[in-house]
């Protein structure tokens, strides 16, 4: 028997509201709340909150002395088409050239890595 239930995965960044709409602009959703903790609702799927962290430091990928700590896997359709969106909504490439795998690494506008896979 589970101890517990997953309730949101949480992300700190420097602005909480900014980082939530670039995720609702990649997976849709709502995005709920102001100031140092905010929501994302997504349709039919787990919620995202965002949470102010003074002081961050995004992670270092790849970096074996600064680790990533987690990342989102967001599964899509058209790798190129998703990847268009993306980097227009301010995401950085970080590990896209092989473009035979069935995913690609990008860094959201915080730094945190988040992978679009064709998976």
């Amino acid at each position: 028997m589970a101890l517990a239930k997953l309730g949101v995965v949480v992300l700190d960044c420097p602005d909480p509201r900014a980082l939530a709409g670039f995720y609702a602009e990649v997976v849709g959703g709502t995005v709920e709340g102001e100031g140092d903790w905010v929501n994302l609702k997504v349709p039919g799927g787990p919620s995202l909150a965002f949470q102010a962290a003074p002081g961050f430091v995004p992670p270092k990928w790849p970096s074996a002395d600064a680790s990533q700590q987690f990342h989102l896997d967001l599964v899509v359709e058209d790798m190129d088409a998703a990847e268009k969106g993306v980097l227009a909504l301010g995401a950085k490439p970080l590990d896209t050239e092989d473009r035979s795998r069935d995913f690609r690494v990008y860094a959201d506008p915080a730094g945190h890595p988040f992978c679009l896979c064709a998976c």
